[in-house]
């Protein structure tokens, strides 16, 4: 649930930012995250990486240009990407999903999964770590699964920093708000690390792995998944990007697998053909189709 930094709110500082050097900061981002940088943001660009620019002593955008284009750049071109997205999310974000997912997609996979069966589900862009703690939440309300159950929440974003606090699991009361109370205190306890702050119970841990992943890059995951959730995350990506990732996800996916979107996305016409659409930002894929596309993605 990465997302594009919509406004700063805050005045510019630092050197001027170049159409130049905007444009190849906008040709970095494409081609490292798959971010569409409009024109118009040039200004918001310029605010969110004047602070890289102070970090690492440059006095001009040409300078960081550099850097992030060089072989020894890796590292500040992760820092760029996460610079220039922001992360929006809180618990049972769009609960409609939720409600799906507890009258018609978990019942038959919790089945599954207490008669032996793997049951592998994805946040894709998973920022903070809310929904895929979110999706655990809801495994645990409607079943009591056996020790060796077969089911993992596999949650991902192209910001470590993010992951490593999803994985830590801490959140203040800020993060909480629209948590129920009574599931508030049934799988998060009050943490030492400081008043008003909550920590994610085992049972909700031992459910989610989470990893770093560009989702442009080769996919490093073995078998299909039964659930994927990418939400507000595709709408940041061009057209032809979003296309490719459409593949990439059909090729993942078990036939009849769910796929949920966030609410200003759907899935591209030229890619309806393999997916069903079961209602709002909510999709299967279509029995029997593999798509020949994005096949270096490693789904195997």
């Amino acid at each position: 649930m990465n997302q594009l930094l919509q406004s700063t709110g805050s005045a510019i500082t630092g050197p001027p930012l170049e159409e130049t050097a905007f444009k190849r900061i906008a040709s970095i981002a494409h081609m490292e995250a798959g971010l569409a940088i409009a024109p118009g943001k040039a200004a918001m660009v310029r605010t969110r990486l004047a602070r890289r620019l102070r970090a690492l002593k440059l006095d001009s955008y040409d300078a960081y240009c550099e850097l992030v284009a060089s072989d020894a750049g890796s590292v500040e071109r992760r820092e760029m990407i996460s610079a220039l997205t922001t992360n929006v999310s809180h618990f049972f974000r769009e609960d409609h999903h939720f409600d799906r997912m507890k009258s018609e997609v978990l019942p038959d996979l919790l089945d599954k999964a207490k008669n032996g069966g793997r049951v592998r589900i994805w946040s894709a862009g998973c920022s903070n770590g809310q929904e895929p703690y979110s999706i655990a939440m809801t495994i645990l309300e409607m079943a009591n699964l056996p020790e060796t159950a077969d089911l993992r929440i596999l949650a991902t974003d192209i910001d470590p920093k993010v992951i490593s606090f999803a994985r830590q699991g801490i959140y203040d009361q800020r993060m909480m708000a629209g948590l129920p109370a009574d599931m508030r205190d049934k799988y998060f306890s009050h943490s030492a690390s400081g008043p008003g702050q909550w920590a994610v119970s085992d049972a909700l841990k031992k459910l989610v792995v989470f990893r770093e992943l560009n989702l442009l890059q080769k996919w490093p995951m073995r078998g299909s998944f039964d659930v994927i959730l990418c939400r507000n995350v595709v709408i940041y990506f061009d057209a032809d990007t979003q296309t490719r990732l459409w593949h990439s996800f059909s090729n993942a996916m078990h036939p009849d697998s769910w796929l949920f979107l966030g609410h200003s996305e759907r899935v591209s016409d030229c890619c309806m053909h393999l997916f069903s659409n079961r209602g709002v930002t909510a999709y299967q894929r279509t029995d029997g189709l593999r798509s020949p596309i994005a096949s270096s993605n490693a789904h195997s």
